[in-house]
């Protein structure tokens, strides 16, 4: 099957007078016909006003995946050294990091002058870490769901196979590899449960893509592994270090809880065969629970990051800000579809109103990151906060359309604003107050990699499909034998209905996968 191709409508959107192809679809230009959107929230809204506007075209985010994000990726994909991992140190141009610290590029040396930066980068020419593989490796799965080019699929099942590779004899994960020696690391007792999810996650959107019997086994024993070793049932939560530390393990943070769900248990449960389905989706419904009991304020509506004691729940500390509380909250949502369990649902859509509508400024059309301490709003743009806050409010648009009145204006000031125009990908951090790229911050370091940017341009792909009536298309890779339905293929962690399917070209993987066909599926109803 050839590489899926788009073309503009004439009449589709405001789009199709400025650009010939949809390949060429610029943000530059969206942010221009955007301009003249209004800023201010009204009581009522003109739904259909809502839907037309330049960012609900399901072209632009291809567009922005194939020359926003994918211009910065498809470069040099060569591990280094002796490390079998995704190269995780990257320059603002997208050049691997070398190893002659004299030679770094402007934005390293300037993280190494700030303590609190320092940890991004100093590990550069030391380490290459399997979170930013994993999440690098997921990035190539979207690019392939999304566009159906077997070259981004051969390099998921790259990263999918390297993560095999790292998990030790008890089926937990090394969370980073020497790149000079090849030497895995940490022991055990040392990884931290947070790491170990984000691990998954690359060996996760390889099996939803293509439900390969030879990746399901390890993939079930990694979560289990997980379980076992962080789940105190004593005190009802997952732990930072496993349980058997007792020294240094105190700490009750969200993001152990919430990671496991978002990294790759939300969407891997429904592509799960039974009676791993099942099993999964109790332990969706399980971790919700613990994210409910020990971290949610209902005074602030929001979720604590720490729930270690009652110093630790306070406003401007680490983890508590809109980005986790959005992130807990359309999780927690989704969770109750999954599960048909209405609920959870009930528990999350108007706290999710709430957050949005508390994190949302007027005056730039975009979101604040948090509360400080003293409860006036930071309003400089990190990333994955923008990311996740968009993606709730667009999630909840599948329902009630007035939505849009967030990401209208949001998606605006991602494209203008949050994109490298020149070398492609999300800066990291953009100061509120100049609009601008805060230079102490590189794009690319130990805990920013790809994972976000492009969770956020699949589901502006699918929504916004979803809002002009038209259909979506995904792309997977599964065998002769395979049983499709809704009942094991969606798009990623929302349900649609399956119109229709076309099996394309066998492609082989590698030599000892051969007999997998690429295959079109289209969805015509998403919720």
């Amino acid at each position: 099957m050839k590489q899926k191709t788009f073309l503009l409508l004439a009449a589709a959107t405001l789009l199709a007078a400025c650009t010939p192809s949809p390949k060429q679809v610029s943000t530059t230009e969206i942010v221009e016909i955007t301009n003249t959107l209004p800023q201010k929230r009204t009581n009522v809204y003109n739904v259909d006003s809502l839907v037309k506007d330049p960012c609900n075209n399901p072209e632009l985010w291809i567009g922005h995946l194939e020359n926003d994000l994918m211009k910065f990726w498809n470069g040099k994909n060569i591990p280094e050294g002796k490390s079998i991992f995704f190269s995780t140190f990257r320059s603002n141009d997208g050049q691997v990091i070398p190893q002659d610290t004299a030679q770094w590029p402007t934005e390293y040396k300037e993280a190494m002058k700030v303590a609190d930066l320092k940890g991004l980068v100093e590990d550069a020419t030391q380490y290459n870490y399997i979170r930013a593989h994993s999440r690098q490796t997921f990035a190539y799965g979207i690019a392939y769901n999304m566009t159906g080019n077997t070259d981004y699929l051969q390099k998921c099942r790259q990263g999918a196979m390297a993560i095999l590779q790292a998990m030790d004899e008890n089926n937990g994960l090394y969370n980073k590899q020497d790149i000079n020696t090849g030497e895995w690391m940490d022991p055990a007792d040392k990884r931290n449960s947070q790491d170990l999810a984000y691990g998954i996650t690359g060996l996760g959107y390889y099996y939803y893509l293509t439900h390969d019997e030879a990746v399901l086994k390890p993939l079930l024993a990694a979560r289990k592994y997980i379980f076992d070793t962080y789940f105190d049932e004593g005190k009802d939560f997952l732990t930072w270090l496993p349980t058997s530390v007792t020294e240094g393990n105190d700490n009750v943070e969200i993001v152990s809880q919430l990671d496991q769900l978002y990294a790759y248990m939300l969407w891997v449960t429904p592509s799960l065969p039974e009676p791993y389905q099942t099993e999964w989706k109790a332990d969706l419904k399980k971790l919700a629970n613990v994210m409910i009991n020990h971290f949610y304020s209902e005074r602030y509506g929001t979720f604590w990051g720490s729930a270690t004691n009652d110093l630790s729940k306070e406003l401007g500390t680490d983890h508590t800000d809109f980005g986790h509380s959005v992130k807990a909250m359309w999780v927690i949502y989704e969770i109750g579809k999954i599960t048909d369990d209405i609920a959870y649902v009930n528990f999350a859509r108007e706290k999710i109103k709430v957050i949005l509508n508390r994190a949302y400024i007027d005056g730039d059309g975009s979101w604040a990151r948090r509360y400080n301490a003293d409860g006036t709003l930071d309003k400089d743009k990190e990333w994955w906060g923008l990311a996740e806050l968009d993606q709730a409010a667009a999630i909840l648009s599948l329902n009630d359309p007035s939505y849009l009145r967030f990401t209208n204006n949001t998606y605006k000031y991602w494209f203008e604003y949050m994109v490298d125009k020149q070398n492609g990908e999300i800066w990291h951090m953009v100061d509120a107050k100049t609009n601008l790229p805060s230079p102490e911050y590189p794009k690319i370091h130990a805990w920013k990699t790809s994972l976000h940017s492009f969770e956020h341009c699949f589901l502006g792909y699918v929504i916004s499909s979803y809002h002009r009536n038209q259909p979506v298309t995904l792309y997977y890779a599964f065998t002769e034998k395979e049983p499709v339905s809704s009942r094991n293929v969606n798009p990623y962690f929302l349900r649609g209905h399956i119109k229709e399917q076309k099996k394309g070209n066998v492609i082989a993987l590698d030599n000892n996968e051969k007999g997998r066909n690429v295959v079109e599926i289209t969805f015509d109803y998403i919720h």
